[in-house]
């Protein structure tokens, strides 16, 4: 076990981005029993209603200008960190300070409004990033650009590949100027190229003293961008310290539950 400590918690301290204080978050899961004309016809009767705790007391605090790659297996409630963070859901219990202007590339296609066109998404969703539209029409080429999508621009963007929607969210997050970015697994499904262009914005990103959290099941591309690293287990914080030590420690588990 990694003992849960803010590798930060030493030396000079920079302004607080995010802290997080016994953060839970539990959804509400209704069971209807519709599978048969009699489930039907009962459906007056109570449903069946299941409590999933997706966060369970989680409490971390990262400053500006850290980067925080966050680990675990498939429901170990990673997403719904950054979710809280984005501010797509609400904790249950706990309290959440972030400041600074976020910029989430969650799920991909999240945001995005599958009949219009890339160039009508960009203004979308700039603007629910906090942009003017002038604000987005100044940064509209160099989006375009980035993403690589000149070509298919002026298509509605249900047309695009999962990598042509990757490409477009990257593009559209790393140019509103945000404080903090959320980067949760999408990489994933671009080329090398095209990722390695995305890891050179994440750099500039660090070097410029910006904020990012960074999910990944890639141990590599985590110990690649974050020297810190949180390790969420079932909803619970199990560890949060230096990369090496953590993704350690997390392979080990796995290894371990695997015999």
């Amino acid at each position: 076990m990694v003992p849960t400590s803010n590798p930060a918690a030493t030396g000079t301290l920079m302004p607080v981005a995010i802290r997080a204080d016994k953060l839970t978050k539990e959804f509400k899961l209704a069971h209807h029993a519709y599978a048969s004309l009699k489930g039907l016809l009962l459906s007056f009767l109570p449903r069946r209603i299941e409590r999933l705790v997706a966060l369970r007391e989680v409490s971390f605090t990262v400053h500006k200008g850290e980067t925080v790659g966050i680990i675990g297996q498939n429901g170990s409630g990673k997403s719904t960190l950054l979710g809280i963070i984005a501010r797509v859901y609400k904790p249950t219990s706990g309290t959440l300070e972030v400041h600074g202007r976020v910029a989430p590339l969650l799920e991909l296609g999240a945001g995005f409004h599958p009949d219009l066109t890339g160039l009508e998404n960009i203004y979308f969703n700039g603007v629910i990033l906090g942009l003017t539209r002038k604000q987005v029409a100044e940064r509209l080429d160099a989006i375009i650009r980035f993403a690589e999508l000149e070509g298919y621009i002026d298509a509605p963007i249900r047309t695009y590949s999962s990598g042509m929607l990757m490409r477009l969210g990257f593009a559209i997050a790393v140019h509103v100027d945000a404080d903090i970015l959320l980067v949760d697994e999408v990489l994933a499904v671009g080329d090398a190229r095209f990722q390695q262009k995305c890891y050179d914005k994440i750099a500039e990103f660090q070097r410029e003293g910006r904020t990012i959290l960074f999910v990944s099941h890639d141990m590599d591309a985590i110990q690649q961008v974050a020297k810190r690293v949180l390790w969420l287990d079932k909803g619970v914080l199990r560890a949060d310290g230096d990369a090496q030590s953590v993704i350690a420690a997390y392979l080990e588990a796995m290894r371990t539950a695997n015999i």
